[in-house]
């Protein structure tokens, strides 16, 4: 059965003709599992092509798991942030199916930055997985561990569609 799966799967991502980012008027939305420390969550977001090779965007997270007896409240576990990348998908001539984007975000909480790879299997359906960390965080004090949800390095992994 795994074999069948993993050609299932092989076969998509050969068959498939997509394009992970289209430049100007391009549309991604994106959504999947928060990874960080004494926290796991949700993420969700929307990209939106405005030239060849830059985007910006949207995204939210929540922390719906905290461990190790962490408690927070609403605003500790919720972020928003608006989001610049710069897709080198098609600069770096992987191939189509695929893009990397480094960026910029400005959220509730922080100036941070990201980078993240997404491919897609299908024009409508891919996978993503980002990594970002905070540059620089607006409150400069001693931050309480509930404090520290989404002011610290961060793994976002999900799907992502073509709208």
């Amino acid at each position: 059965m795994k074999k069948i799966v993993l050609i299932a799967f092989l076969l998509a991502a050969y068959l498939g003709n997509a394009q992970a980012f289209s430049g100007k008027d391009d549309k991604k939305l994106f959504i999947g599992a928060n990874l960080q420390e004494n926290a796991t969550g949700i993420t969700i977001g929307l990209d939106y092509g405005i030239g060849e090779n830059i985007s910006l965007g949207i995204s939210g997270a929540y922390a719906l798991n905290l461990t190790n007896g962490l408690t927070a409240d609403f605003v500790d576990r919720f972020d928003l942030k608006g989001r610049f990348n710069a897709n080198l998908g098609n600069v770096l001539n992987i191939s189509d199916n695929f893009d990397v984007y480094p960026g910029l975000s400005l959220s509730l909480k922080n100036f941070g930055g990201h980078l993240g790879f997404r491919y897609l299997f299908t024009s409508g359906f891919g996978v993503f997985a980002e990594v970002g960390t905070t540059f620089a965080k607006y409150n400069t004090d001693n931050l309480t561990a509930a404090e520290q949800i989404h002011n610290q390095f961060v793994t976002n992994i999900g799907a992502i569609f073509n709208l």
